[in-house]
């Protein structure tokens, strides 16, 4: 196939957390794929270069996107080498460059999943070695060619990862730290709470601030990976001026944000890193950071929304401890927040009973490998109201 006729559609897969699936095909209907497929963990839609540099850079819960390159038997070394060998590998790579196979999933024909990237890697070292008279190198750190092997059953699939590094990582905060909230599960736990910039937001337990600094890449219309570079960068047919053009596209469409969103936190040194990270971001004029304990809750308008990730006592603190919290909290909550809505992501069912407000909505979700509920209540003078109808949703 010609390049017009891959740009017209290659099979894409965009990969994300469990729970958000459908918040992603969500994004990608936006950006105009109108036969989006959502699966388990994946989002399939097709699309040359300029449908891979869009998801790139403006999918919020998109972990990768990944160019599928072969699917099919692998039940044996034998047949996954074959599957491998059928790609026209000298079409990926150009000479010089280097390459590395990431395995996912698990199948019984192969009980390690390194010697199954291993038998990937052989079949395109071999057809390179054919078609350009010498092997290319491995390199595991930075590739060229970040090659994923996908395994099921009897079944694998190879891909080309078009981001690199997944898209989460922004760039705009350390890795690592205590108790991190992905930046795309901060961003789906918005869009599902309908968050689009124009009412007021307060995330008053914000530790490093990622859901406020997510919000306000929502409300200013600024592209999630506008500040970083990715792996289809390095492709031989990488049209550079075209992603450029995207980049200027999307900068010009970045307005001031149009309500305010608010990042709290009791912990000085959250506030600190709150500034710092929203300054890598470049949308600190877009959020006001306070000193201030959760508890004493203040809002930033009338009908705000209130989105938070209190502390489970999985990674940060004692579960009993943090039980005064939650129940604190809850009062704050009727006290101070009546006519607005709260949404509380919360991996501990003891916890969020806590609480002391019965959730109108329950979305199931994982922050990595704990499993969350994003809990929305409905807040009304003195605390209650007639009971809204929770919305419908799959996961119960």
């Amino acid at each position: 196939m010609g390049r017009a006729g891959q740009d017209r559609g290659w099979p894409l897969v965009a990969t994300c957390t469990r729970g958000l699936e459908e918040v992603l095909r969500g994004e990608l209907l936006a950006l105009g794929h109108g036969e989006a497929t959502a699966g388990r963990g994946v989002v399939t839609f097709r699309g040359g270069h300029d449908e891979v540099y869009r998801a790139n850079l403006w999918l919020r819960t998109a972990m990768r996107v990944l160019r599928q390159l072969a699917e099919g038997p692998a039940g044996d070394r034998d047949s996954l080498y074959r599957l491998a060998r059928a790609v026209a590998w000298d079409e990926l790579m150009k000479p010089g460059q280097t390459l590395a196979v990431e395995p996912a999933g698990r199948t019984e024909a192969f009980r390690s999943t390194a010697f199954a990237a291993l038998t990937v890697k052989d079949a395109v070292v071999d057809s390179l070695r054919e078609a350009w008279g010498f092997r290319p190198n491995v390199e595991r750190n930075d590739p060229d060619l970040r090659i994923h092997l996908h395994l099921a059953g009897e079944r694998a699939g190879i891909a080309a990862d078009s981001s690199g590094e997944p898209l989460s990582h922004r760039g705009y905060r350390p890795r690592g730290g205590p108790a991190p909230l992905s930046e795309t599960l901060a961003a789906g736990v918005l869009l599902i709470a309908g968050y689009d910039g124009t009412r007021h937001l307060v995330d008053p337990m914000a530790g490093t601030g990622t859901v406020a600094i997510e919000a306000a890449l929502i409300a200013t219309g600024t592209p999630p990976g506008w500040r970083r570079t990715f792996a289809c960068e390095r492709w031989p047919q990488h049209d550079a001026a075209r992603l450029a053009a995207l980049r200027e596209a999307a900068s010009r469409q970045r307005r001031a944000a149009p309500a305010t969103i608010v990042a709290g936190d009791s912990d000085p040194r959250a506030v600190a890193a709150i500034r710092r990270n929203l300054k890598e971001a470049g949308v600190a004029d877009a959020v006001v950071v306070e000193a201030r304990d959760a508890r004493e809750l203040r809002l930033p308008g009338p009908g705000a929304m209130i989105v938070t990730n209190p502390p489970y006592g999985e990674r940060l603190g004692d579960a009993a401890e943090l039980a005064s919290l939650y129940r604190s909290f809850g009062d704050a909550l009727k006290r101070r927040a009546a006519g607005c809505e709260a949404w509380l992501l919360v991996g501990n069912p003891v916890l969020a009973k806590a609480v002391g407000l019965r959730p109108t909505r329950r979305v199931v979700l994982f922050n990595g490998p704990i499993e969350c509920r994003l809990l929305r209540y409905d807040l009304y003078e003195g605390g209650r109201g007639p009971a809204k109808k929770a919305a419908a949703t799959p996961h119960g």
